[in-house]
């Protein structure tokens, strides 16, 4: 089913031409008319503004709604208090990847899922049949995620003292410009960042009232390419696109941390993930590529005459000035500072395995509390 988000003409004003890969149904603006390294740069320096109402929302309530959800994922949900949010892993019975997805508790009885183009709502409408749970596809929310280290200073004074206080993956209800919106910090860029769940009757005000407020700061919309951009500098999964086998599994990307190890009930997938950690057909990991462009994804990965991996993700960062390319290599070749060779249709590149994220490594940028102690 089609959808579209309500801030396409602004998208086409800035240069944007909708007609590009749709993601979720709904046509992104990849591009606009501004470049977008200069939009990385300004999301590391000030703040982007991205529309990223294409991520599905789903609303579960009711007597079940935990009981419910918790049987889609691997991690605790009893545990979330409401005002948090948990990024988890969800598999099917044989252990692979399925979604990704992000359980958020508005309250004891009441949940959102923010997932992305998988096998979510298919099995979360079994999982809920006979049971006391609504379960509603949000068809009207949009999302804005203003990220860069001055979001705070730009949404702060219009929140109040609430927001400078808000944790990582903690949310709240508040009045943005006059109208009701949930604010959650986090977001896809690497940075510091705030996301605005709206109504789409106040999307169109409140996209235009946030730059305007933030002009001074220096913040511009930024495109889905920027978006891209910074996500494979810091290093940030993408569903299916970095999970190319089919039947990855979380322990083969380093998703040791979306799933509770302690979690006593059961959950779809649960012996099939006790049976396969520790075997591991390949690693996640990073690598910089001797190149001046991005490598094609998918490029094969050789020691010697021996493949031993493939690109799953890559850009060129300027930021960086490096080709950056996430991988899937073989447990065995996938220490740091091992020199590998990829092999491009039309050449032969140097890479070295190196610590991941490319940016802020120790991730101090987006909980840059960690540097008080």
């Amino acid at each position: 089913m089609r959808r579209n988000s309500v801030l396409n003409e602004r998208h086409v004003k800035l240069g944007s031409k909708l007609d590009g890969e749709m993601w979720n149904d709904m046509p992104i603006p990849w591009h606009y008319r501004s470049d977008a390294h200069d939009e990385v740069v300004a999301t590391r320096t000030r703040a982007g503004l991205y529309d990223v109402s294409a991520l599905n929302l789903i609303n579960v309530r009711g007597a079940d709604a935990a009981a419910v959800i918790d049987r889609l994922v691997t991690i605790d949900v009893h545990r979330l208090e409401p005002g948090q949010s948990r990024l988890a892993a969800e598999v099917d019975e044989d252990g692979s990847l399925v979604d990704d997805i992000m359980i958020i508790r508005d309250g004891a009885q009441q949940f959102r899922i923010s997932h992305g183009s998988g096998a979510t709502p298919a099995t979360l409408a079994a999982l809920a049949e006979g049971r006391k749970v609504v379960v509603e596809p949000d068809r009207d929310v949009h999302v804005l995620s203003l990220q860069g280290p001055k979001s705070l200073a730009v949404l702060g004074p219009l929140v109040g003292p609430r927001l400078a206080r808000l944790p990582y993956f903690r949310h709240l209800k508040a009045e943005l410009f006059g109208r009701k919106v949930v604010i959650g910090r986090g977001g896809y860029s690497g940075e510091r960042g705030y996301e605005v769940y709206c109504a789409a009757a106040d999307a169109v005000f409140l996209w235009d009232s946030i730059l305007e407020a933030g002009q001074g700061h220096g913040v511009i919309p930024a495109s889905w390419t920027a978006l891209d951009l910074t996500r494979v500098e810091g290093a940030l999964l993408f569903f299916p696109y970095d999970m190319p086998e089919g039947d990855t599994t979380p322990w083969e990307v380093n998703m040791h941390w979306a799933i509770d190890a302690d979690k006593k009930a059961d959950y779809i997938g649960k012996a099939a993930l006790a049976r396969l950690k520790g075997r591991e057909r390949f690693r996640q990991a990073g690598m910089l590529v001797h190149a001046s462009t991005a490598v094609p994804v998918g490029t094969p990965i050789f020691a010697g005459k021996r493949r031993v991996g493939s690109v799953t993700s890559s850009s060129y960062s300027r930021l960086l000035m490096q080709s950056l390319a996430m991988v899937h290599l073989v447990p065995s070749h996938a220490n740091l500072g091992t020199a590998l060779t990829l092999r491009t249709v039309d050449e032969e590149l140097a890479g070295l395995v190196v610590r991941t994220p490319f940016y802020d490594p120790l991730r101090l940028r987006t909980h840059p509390e960690q540097l008080r102690g």
